[in-house]
């Protein structure tokens, strides 16, 4: 057991995280495989790729001088804190990535805090010190101040320190490039600093399953530590799951983690990050023991979801065309299946035949929506509505912490946006012509806001939030409110260019000649505030009498697109989001404008 180390490795979005693994796999002479040698290894999803984040954590694993140094890569997203509160669990210690140029972040806040927690050795990374921006003497003291502001401990505010160019796969006590030769004094610190595993090989076997994967061969696999005794391929074990259910099963297989792979061992022990193989139905948070003597763990303590939405069924007249899985009980069953491998998921069933699937952020419902409609899945969201909660009697609603840096000239229609949307400012730091603000608010008033900010400081600022917790619900709702109006398709066909030269001056399109939209689809934005409904659809009446340069002038507008992430932004309470595999379509619920208005009225 002294011959290993669990680290974890957390960090903001975009501080160099996976890159960092990368170069540790790569100098401890970790085979890989060809697919990924030439990429950024634990980034290995195709979302993950395309956004430029870690989303799933990963276990990977070196040796280096004879040492097994285990590796868990951690989102850096605060909306993905259940796969982060999970993953902390294995570890010993944590490796803390700090940029060299921007200091901690708000993820990184939400995460140290989380490891501090659990009493974690951290040791602080200083990375991109390479890069032309930096400045490593600020970055640490900032982290300083960050540590004793989360009320660290003296010795957890008495860190060590590396300095590290990780792309470049460079490390060093000292910001100095010129005295790096490799990565070798991370490896050296992570050896030294993180205490060895805890635990008795010659205990009862003991076993915490954090999360679960399929493997073609050998079917469902329990990942996660074990906390004492020795398992081997053939143990008679007990799966103790929720309500105090005992199933005991014999175990088809033992693998550990080499490099990226997963290979089969004759035995693990106390300490080891290893996947269990040999029960078709185990999940995450359940404990698997010794058949003869199962004792339980405890349970995962997993913060609760801030943020729901309603999956149903696509209903519209496009609904069947493009996806594969349409059916209610088709979704239903993937829906559940996402439950089982993600704890910070809720999900429940309405009586409406619609599911109510709440999460952490926004984010966090939009990635399972991208991965539905990639596997082929139709369905419709609604708008995202935060959950409240009842404390003392009053009516509390959760809040964000809002980190925002902008070049001083939007300061001030940042902050004016901001007080209509009840956020109340705690900092403002100007400095250089850049100005760094932090803000409590509302997080129902920032849905749909990431776009406005961009437009209000023409795509020059940063934005970053973490949660902050549940506070008093605002006595008065939010000025910025839904003030935008949408234009809505009043008849089915294809678009022409004719019917949308007379419908551009109205507002911003979102559709150019040749989409197939149908009546009460949203096909742009309204410059007013109110629907709108617009023939898009419409024929230029033909005759044999035409004017020299007729059309000439004509000059259809760009269309904006909208993905789904601006989609969600978008909507408002009366509309829905068509998902598809090929398509991404903004809806009302009701598509008829005269039952609309009936139902507006209170007339059924």
């Amino acid at each position: 057991m002294s011959e290993i180390r669990n680290v974890a490795i957390i960090a903001h979005v975009d501080h160099g995280k996976t890159t960092l693994v990368d170069a540790l796999l790569r100098q401890s002479a970790t085979e890989l495989d060809k697919t990924v040698a030439e990429n950024c290894i634990l980034d290995s999803n195709d979302l993950e790729r395309e956004r430029g984040i870690t989303i799933f954590s990963k276990n990977a694993s070196v040796v280096w001088r004879g040492i097994k140094i285990n590796i868990i890569d951690t989102p850096g997203h605060a909306d993905f804190g259940g796969e982060v509160e999970r993953v902390l669990s294995m570890a010993d210690g944590a490796l803390l990535l700090i940029d060299a140029k921007d200091g901690p972040m708000p993820q990184t806040r939400f995460v140290l805090k989380q490891a501090l927690a659990r009493g974690l050795k951290i040791i602080v990374v200083i990375n991109k010190i390479d890069q032309p921006a930096a400045r490593p003497a600020w970055a640490l003291d900032q982290t300083f101040n960050l540590f004793v502001d989360l009320g660290a401990s003296d010795e957890q505010a008495n860190f060590p320190v590396i300095y590290a160019a990780g792309r470049r796969g460079l490390a060093g006590t000292s910001a100095t490039l010129e005295t790096m030769a490799d990565i070798t004094p991370l490896f050296e610190a992570m050896v030294r600093e993180v205490p060895p595993p805890a635990g008795d090989p010659g205990q009862p076997f003991q076993f915490s399953v954090t999360s679960v994967m399929g493997d073609q061969f050998r079917g469902r696999l329990a990942i996660g530590r074990i906390y004492r005794g020795t398992v081997k391929p053939g143990d008679e074990v007990a799966r103790l799951g929720r309500g105090g259910l005992v199933e005991k099963y014999r175990l088809t297989a033992v693998l550990n983690f080499v490099g990226l792979k997963r290979l089969e061992v004759t035995a693990a022990v106390a300490g080891d990050i290893v996947a269990l193989a040999g029960h078709p139905a185990v999940t995450l948070g359940e404990t698997i023991a010794t058949a003869s003597a199962p004792e339980t763990l405890p349970a995962l303590q997993i913060e609760e979801p801030t943020v729901k939405m309603t999956f149903r069924i696509n209903d519209s007249p496009l609904a069947g065309q493009e996806g594969t899985f349409t059916t209610s009980r088709q979704v239903g069953e993937r829906l559940m299946r996402e439950r089982e491998n993600d704890p910070a998921l809720i999900i429940a069933d309405s009586e409406s035949g619609s599911w109510e699937v709440a999460g952490r952020g926004e984010l966090h419902l939009a990635i399972l929506i991208e991965r539905l409609r990639r596997e082929g899945y139709e369905f419709q969201v609604s708008r995202p509505q935060v959950i409240p909660k009842m404390i003392d009697g009053a009516k509390h609603v959760p809040h964000d912490q809002l980190t925002i840096e902008v070049p001083e000239e939007y300061l001030g229609v940042v902050v004016q946006k901001l007080g209509q949307r009840q956020g109340e400012m705690k900092n403002m730091v100007v400095d250089k012509g850049l100005a760094r603000l932090d803000f409590v608010v509302p997080t129902g008033s920032l849905f749909g806001y990431r776009r406005e900010f961009l437009t209000d400081t023409r795509g020059l600022g940063v934005m970053h939030s973490t949660p902050a917790g549940y506070s008093l619900a605002p006595s008065t709702p939010s000025v910025a409110a839904d003030e935008r109006g949408s234009l809505v398709a009043s008849e089915s066909g294809q678009t022409l260019a004719y019917g949308l030269l007379n419908v551009q001056d109205r507002g911003v399109l979102f559709y150019g000649p040749g989409a197939m939209v149908y009546v009460g689809q949203v096909v742009g934005e309204h410059s007013r505030a109110g629907d709108l409904r617009v023939n898009v659809c419409k024929a230029k009446q033909l005759s044999n009498v035409r004017s020299r340069g007729e059309g000439v002038t004509d000059h259809l507008n760009a269309p904006r697109p909208m993905g789904l992430d601006e989609a969600l932004e978008y909507i408002g309470d009366d509309e829905l989001v068509e998902v598809t595999p090929v398509s991404v379509r903004i809806r009302k619920i009701i598509l008829d404008e005269a039952a609309a208005r009936r139902l507006a009225r209170g007339i059924k």
